[in-house]
């Protein structure tokens, strides 16, 4: 018989499990190019309470999205590495109820962003859950090769969001934004897929390694980089960033196009490709943190 004191005794670990299927972690970076994004579109410092309710809703709307993909991928994550002891796979949530939770928190972004900041904002809060649910999870990630190229979109739209939530629609600013974070993906992931390769050998997922093998991927990931590096210039072209960001920018690329130059080529003295995954992490945090520096001053 479960008494009062069990019931209590699970809560902790139930609440760690609820916010271990939103992926704080992921959605960590997602909040950062939503925030400064804000900052660019408002040419300084935006009020608080905005930027509050900002922070809220989205991790709310990653949260739900990210929710809903581990439902849909339970199968494969049982047979990753990587995955296998996520909540829903091991049976201390059930998959009705992460489903329920996702949805939950994705509608209570809805209303967040749509009463805390503008509807615009919340209406592409919600685009951005449909192309990660629909579009990536759904249809793309266990068909193509392509899936990371075209499935971008959706982490792309988090600075579109934060724009929206300033202005309340989206200018050339917005898309340049986006277009960062979109051409920044697949460097970013193929270099995470060379990492886990056999683990999405064994699940079956069609990633550009398991296909067409680590020396193809090793180059598309110094293409993508250097496509990456002229795309991260064009806000200074705009005239919506300036020196400061211009400079960041110029060193944060060069720092990329080594590492993926050094994957390209095999070097062996370290591991290039999480090297490359992990420093284009920060990479992108401090892109877009000098994007709104600059934005501020």
């Amino acid at each position: 018989m479960t008494t009062a004191a069990d019931a209590t005794a699970r809560r902790p670990g139930l609440l760690r499990d609820l916010i271990t299927l939103t992926k704080p972690r992921i959605i960590s970076l997602l909040l950062v190019t939503t925030v400064c994004a804000m900052f660019i579109a408002e040419r300084g410092v935006p009020s608080g309470w905005l930027i509050l309710w900002a922070l809220i809703g989205g991790y709310l709307s990653a949260g739900g999205a990210n929710t809903i993909n581990q439902f849909v991928d339970r199968d494969i994550d049982a047979v990753m590495g990587r995955t296998e002891r996520r909540p829903i796979v091991v049976g201390r949530i059930t998959a009705g109820w992460a489903l329920a939770f996702g949805l939950t928190l994705v509608t209570a972004s809805v209303l967040v962003f749509g009463f805390g900041t503008t509807w615009v904002a919340a209406g592409l809060s919600l685009l951005g859950v449909v192309l990660y649910v629909f579009l990536y999870t759904l249809w793309l990630k266990r068909t193509t090769i392509h899936n990371i190229v075209i499935g971008g979109a959706a982490g792309a739209v988090p600075p579109l969001v934060g724009w929206a939530a300033i202005t309340g629609d989206i200018s050339l600013g917005a898309v340049l934004l986006f277009a960062i974070v979109f051409f920044w993906t697949p460097p970013h992931f193929w270099a995470l897929a060379l990492m886990l390769k056999r683990d999405y050998s064994e699940a079956g997922v069609p990633m550009l390694p398991v296909v067409y093998g680590e020396p193809a991927t090793r180059v598309q990931v110094l293409l993508w980089t250097v496509v990456m590096t002229g795309v991260t210039l064009l806000p200074v072209a705009a005239g919506i960033a300036g020196l400061l960001y211009l400079i960041s920018a110029v060193v944060l690329n060069l720092m990329f196009l080594y590492a993926a130059w050094c994957l390209e080529r095999g070097d062996t003295r370290r591991d290039w490709a999480a090297v490359t995954f992990h420093f284009s992490l920060i990479y992108l945090t401090l892109l877009f943190v000098a994007l709104a520096v600059d934005a501020a001053i």
